[in-house]
């Protein structure tokens, strides 16, 4: 073979200009002769022109960059002596103070923070058998992105499992601690309790699976019933001591949904009766709350987007929508997201009363009035007075910045908005979203020169979103009571409202919030119309080309923003505990005491800092250090009055006197 394979080259591949005649050559003179001529040919060729250095190159040497000198910083980090790496952590200086542990300590995470993994699948997820298909390293995501996304979903007509599929929340305390690796949640407060004495006979992370609704949770997993469980047990073997209970984010209102379900009667409720959150319970830290609901979930539910992603496809056009490349990732995204019921938990609750009408809100910024002087042609100088428009956060859904701004009687009228939802066949293959059953005619008639706020959003969702609200309208509600005595409300589906039910009989509970200010917070959207209607596509998108004219909350990228923790406003997360829960009100009938305790947000001073420390952002805060001495003392047994009352840096007792609510 190896002699063919040289006669091959020899007389095919690279002949030589000698004949055939010379086979009688010796073989060295042949191979001799080839290499010289090898040798000519190289000497012929011209230099090769470097390839020019690409845009593309630029951003990958950056981003590498970037990421070895972050990397190399964290290793140097480490590697410090212990003296070197800055203040010692809290609990480590309580622990010198002598705090010791005295009430167990119950932790409820958010939306998204708890790891899921997977106890059955279809034939792609071979080999993850309890593996994490959230929260962890997400290496299924580029392995295998659609069976990933398929075995996330939930089923859009029970919102329980597809067929042959089950994922069920990772247990314990690492079902929560990190996101990601290297991104904490509740790890920093994990390790600091510890520090004092915690550990896991008196500390208990609360695991539930987060895209259920909150009684599916029971119904499904019994989570309530192992929660119920866990407090009594921890009660009884700490000597008889109640929990102190520290949720986040989504996790406030599912708490407040399983008080409600802890007192019920079976089978809906856990049978505890009406003394059970006063005998176990000693005190409720929230921090972040979604009491009344974040704006952002409104933009996901309508564009898969918030403003990062408006920002990401303003820098980069139709990447995350290209059908060259085949992703439509937003599509994916939003049919996803869409089976998952604790998406609609998340809606603005309270309507028009909390959030504003199309002319005012309680977060509105007041008219500003500057003096000018201006001359005219002939020198004379004539003081102007300039009014600085106010902005009208009620219209959390503008569709064009006219529609944001203008007076409400230029706006197109709603009533007949049910005439204009067109629904034609669809002529997809396969149906990514809810939109394919709208025509175009109806899309835009939706969005012509329009505006809506907190109630209408709710009939818009209802017409875009037909299935997933129909389904998730059974498992929650986003009103106020009229009357809390009617029988009604003792339906599972207010449970969750702290407008729409009240706070268990508990007057020795205190109950507090704890979040982030000084940070933009995103509050109302500048819609307009996507330019492709093609079959598949979302209509709707953020207009990042949007901009005001300065201010704190002025327009920018698309977006208008108010006072809060990047992710929930001041209003949703201090508006109860300032007036709704204040004292003995209807929705707090028992008095329970409640605390505002408000952190200013500042940045890491460098690197080396990490996250954390004084950060007010709606996880980092998770790290800071002031929030994990309140959780500890209170923890260690302090009352509220103890650790300082209200502490209060926002506008939130001015904005909640605005709220006209019956109390």
């Amino acid at each position: 073979m190896a002699s063919i394979l040289r006669f091959r080259k020899l007389c095919f591949i690279e002949p030589t200009t000698k004949t055939y005649e010379s086979f009688e050559t010796p073989i060295e003179e042949k191979i001799q002769a080839i290499k010289e001529q090898e040798i000519d040919k190289n000497k012929k060729k011209r230099p090769v022109k470097a390839r020019g250095w690409r845009c593309v190159d630029s951003c990958c040497w950056f981003i590498g960059c970037m990421c070895t000198t972050w990397w190399l910083l964290l290793f140097l980090y480490h590697c410090l002596p212990a003296g070197f790496k800055g203040p010692e952590s809290p609990g480590v200086r309580l622990k010198n103070e002598g705090l010791t542990p005295l009430h167990p300590v119950v932790l409820v995470p958010g939306i998204v923070t708890g790891g899921l993994e997977l106890w059955e699948g279809r034939p792609c997820s071979h080999g993850l058998f309890r593996k994490r298909l959230w929260g962890g390293s997400f290496t299924e995501v580029l392995k295998r992105p659609l069976c990933w996304l398929e075995h996330l979903s939930l089923d859009d007509e029970t919102g329980l499992d597809p067929p042959g599929i089950r994922v069920r929340p990772v247990t314990g305390l690492v079902a929560a601690d990190y996101f990601a690796p290297g991104y904490f949640v509740w790890a920093v407060l994990i390790e600091n309790l510890a520090k004092i004495g915690y550990e896991g006979k008196n500390m208990y992370m609360a695991a539930y699976d987060w895209r259920l609704s909150f009684q599916n949770t029971e119904v499904r997993d019994q989570a309530f019933s192992r929660l119920k469980i866990n407090i009594e047990l921890m009660y009884v073997t700490n000597g008889n001591k109640k929990v102190v209970v520290v949720p986040h984010s989504m996790g406030a209102i599912y708490f407040l949904h399983f008080m409600k379900w802890v007192e019920a009667e079976p089978p809906i409720g856990g049978g505890g009766g009406p003394g059970w959150c006063d005998k176990h319970i000693q005190a409720i830290m929230n921090i972040g709350a979604t009491f009344l609901g974040v704006p952002k979930a409104v933009s996901g539910m309508l564009s898969a987007e918030a403003k990062d992603v408006a920002f990401f496809r303003a820098m980069a056009p139709g990447l995350l929508d290209s059908e060259i490349l085949g992703l439509q990732t937003l599509e994916h995204m939003m049919r996803v997201c869409r089976t998952w019921d604790s998406v609609i938990s998340l809606l603005p609750k309270g309507g028009d009363t909390i959030w504003g009408d199309l002319d005012s809100s309680p977060e509105d910024s007041q008219p500003e009035t500057h003096l000018t002087i201006s001359s005219d042609k002939i020198n004379n100088t004539k003081p102007q007075i300039e009014l600085k428009q106010e902005t009208k956060y009620g219209r959390i859904v503008s569709f064009g910045k006219a529609a944001s701004e203008q007076h409400s009687s230029n706006l197109t009228s709603h009533d007949l908005l049910k005439d204009y939802l067109l629904h034609t066949a669809a002529n997809c293959d396969e149906m990514k979203t809810e939109y394919g059953k709208i025509s175009r005619e109806g899309i835009m008639k939706l969005a012509d020169n329009k505006a809506y706020t907190a109630g209408t959003l709710i009939d818009l969702l209802r017409f875009v979103a037909p299935k997933t609200m129909k389904r998730a309208e059974a498992h929650f509600s986003h009103g106020i009571a009229d009357n809390l005595d009617d029988p009604k409300y003792t339906h599972y589906k207010y449970w969750s409202n702290p407008l729409e039910t009240k706070l268990p009989y508990a007057p020795n509970m205190e109950i507090y919030s704890l979040y982030g200010v000084g940070l933009p917070t995103e509050r109302s959207y500048v819609y307009k119309l996507s330019q492709s209607g093609k079959c598949n596509s979302i209509p709707f998108r953020i207009d990042s080309s949007a901009e005001g004219n300065g201010g704190a909350g002025a327009l920018r990228g698309g977006v208008y923003s108010v006072d809060g923790d990047e992710s929930v406003t001041v209003m949703s997360a201090g508006f109860m505990c300032a007036k709704g829960w204040r004292g003995k009100t209807r929705f707090n009938p028992s008095g329970s005491r409640t605390y505002i305790r408000e952190f200013r947000h500042k940045a890491p001073a460098s690197l080396l800092e990490g996250r954390g420390l004084e950060s007010g952002s709606h996880v980092d805060i998770m790290g800071n250090v002031a929030l994990i001495e309140d959780v500890l003392r209170v923890a260690a047994g302090a009352s509220g009055e103890e650790i300082g009352g209200d502490r209060i840096y926002s506008d939130i007792l001015k904005m909640a006197d605005r709220v006209n609510i019956k109390l």
